[in-house]
Parts: structure tokens; C-alpha cells; sequence
């Protein structure tokens, strides 16, 4: 059956308007499930330091729980895929987007990064995402929680430097261990009190 024109518009119109109804509908109970879960992430400091690599050009893809790719986190505008510029500084990672809030990963909070086909429901393949594994400490309202941040680059020979600016960052921010004692270096020995010297044998 052939229906007028401006009918036909009209219901496609209706449709469209429920379908995207139905996607933000979707995003606001997503966002209101994983608030619980995920705390609010720090905000960039000031001063960012030295700039150890980029600003990179970028699609920000997504952020999901670390180590499930599904569990997609819609909380604090995290799930907002976006065009993104990434740098990395002594300070962190700054993932400053389009249309959505900027992402800072403190140094001291990288876990991680590699390369991975997909995430979230986007695969590229061919190892085509960066994806950043941080905490987000506890904000009080939710407990503090490990993410994987997709990151898309514009250009493929962007991969490998914005992994390795990450990982020297990370290795950078571990405290260092304590200074083992040097070689042939003795311990003084203090002298015994009396309660320690051994009892006089009975004669």
C-alpha cells in the first residue's frame, strides 16, 4: 500500500523520535546503574609538568570495568563517545573531548596499556584501540574501582607512542623500593644490659 507522502514522513518522523527516546532512556539508567559503582574521577590539576608525548589526535571510544569490555560505565559522562585530543604529562594522562568532559588519569593511578581489537560494542580489529587500564579512588559514595579507557588514534603510528608515553608515565609514578643495605656494611650491636648477660653458674 502506497501512503501519501506527507504520511509517510510523518510516521518515519514518530519512529525516529521514539528510537531516540528509547537511546536516552538507555544512557540515563546506565549513567544512574554504574554512579553506584563508579566514583566521580579527579579533575586535572593546574599544572600538568612536562609534556612527555602528543596532544595525539583521538576518538574516545569508551570506559568499561577493567577487564570486562562489556560492562560499559555510563557514569560521569565516561560512556560519551566523542573526538578527543590525548597527552600525556609528568602529571597524567589528559584526554580533553568534544562535546564531553575532559578525562585526567593521575599518573599514580595508570595501571597499564596495551593494544586491543575492540571494546564496548566497537571493534575496529587489528589491535586498533589503546586502551588505558587506572583506578578511580573512593569519593565516598562508591568504592574506588579499576577502568578500561578505549582510545581510537587518528593515525596508526600514534598507537605505539601514546602506549609507550603511558607505561614509562606509569613505571615513572611507582615509589621506589627502600635502599637495600650497602655490601659489608655492619650493624652496629649495642651493648647487653644486665637483664640480658647470662646468670652465673650455680658454683
Amino acid at each position: 500500500m502506497n501512503l501519501p507522502l506527507p504520511v509517510a514522513v510523518g510516521i518515519w518522523l514518530v519512529v525516529g523520535v521514539l528510537l531516540l527516546l528509547l537511546v536516552l532512556t538507555g544512557r540515563r539508567r546506565l549513567a544512574q546503574r554504574t554512579r553506584r559503582l563508579v566514583p566521580v574521577p579527579p579533575a586535572a590539576p593546574a599544572e600538568l609538568g612536562s609534556l612527555r608525548a602528543g596532544p595525539i589526535e583521538a576518538t574516545y571510544v569508551s570506559s568499561t570495568l577493567a577487564g570486562d569490555w562489556l560492562a560499559r560505565v555510563g557514569a560521569h559522562g565516561l560512556g560519551d563517545r566523542s573526538r578527543a585530543e590525548v597527552a600525556v604529562h609528568d602529571a597524567g594522562v589528559l584526554v580533553t573531548r568534544t562535546g564531553a568532559p575532559t578525562v585526567f588519569v593521575p599518573a599514580d593511578a595508570v595501571r597499564g596499556a596495551g593494544l586491543a581489537p575492540g571494546m564496548a560494542g566497537k571493534y575496529v580489529g587489528a589491535d586498533g584501540l589503546v586502551v588505558v587500564t587506572w583506578h578511580v579512588p573512593s569519593d565516598g559514595e562508591a568504592p574506588g574501582v579499576d577502568l578500561d579507557t578505549g582510545l581510537r588514534t587518528r593515525y596508526a603510528t600514534d598507537r605505539a607512542t601514546l602506549v609507550d608515553a603511558v607505561r614509562h608515565l606509569a613505571v615513572a609514578a611507582r615509589p621506589e623500593p627502600d635502599a637495600a643495605p650497602a655490601v659489608g656494611a655492619t650493624t652496629e650491636k649495642h651493648p647487653e644490659t644486665p637483664a640480658d648477660s647470662p646468670a652465673p653458674e650455680d658454683q
